[in-house]
């Protein structure tokens, strides 16, 4: 939904910085895991309670999660390798992010099935993608996609309103993976 968008107005911005960084001999994979050691400190943060911290952190660290790509795609290092570390570190850096939201609402017994809620379901939307991909059918549809996700918890984090961000992801990544699903089904019809 919003990452298309965002991607179409922030392209080539992100292909000037990315000419820069591929000039400086750091990697898209350097990027990548780069990521994700901000998002486990994000994660961190929020286990802790510095709410605001994490969030500011978190969006920090989506930058490198736009660079990674483009710096891969602008400098021809792009590789199916890549893309799959890439994929396999958003989902750890998604589980660590989670898990901070799990051991900062303990105690909280609704939260913390929200929480579980919303991992299961950005879980199960990468994965279905994933999956659909691997039956050679694109699979790009459904309203929440990682960007989405980041950005609900990024504003839950900065406003102190993360019980209500909880829910928006639980419903909505899981919707997401049942629009998905749907998608395939539709595709595949008759098969």
């Amino acid at each position: 939904m919003i990452d298309g968008w965002m991607r179409e107005r922030t392209e080539g911005m992100l292909s000037r910085v990315a000419a820069v960084i591929g000039k400086t001999g750091v990697t898209p994979n350097m990027l990548t895991a780069t990521g994700l050691v901000i998002m486990v400190g994000a994660a961190g943060l929020i286990a802790m309670g510095h709410l605001l911290a994490a969030g500011l952190v978190l969006g920090f660290g989506g930058v490198f999660d736009a660079l990674d790509g483009a710096v891969a795609r602008t400098n021809g290092q792009a590789s199916r390798f890549g893309a799959f570390f890439d994929s396999v570190l958003d989902r750890y850096a998604e589980a660590f992010l989670f898990g901070g939201v799990f051991l900062y609402c303990a105690g909280d017994e609704t939260a913390r099935v929200l929480t579980f809620a919303a991992l299961v379901g950005s879980l199960m939307v990468s994965y279905t993608r994933a999956r659909a991909e691997g039956l050679g059918v694109e699979c790009r549809t459904g309203l929440f996609t990682r960007l989405e996700r980041m950005l609900v918890l990024i504003v839950g984090l900065l406003t102190g309103l993360l019980v209500p961000a909880l829910w928006v992801l639980a419903v909505f990544t899981n919707l997401t993976a049942v629009q998905r699903m749907w998608h395939v089904r539709m595709v595949t019809r008759g098969e």
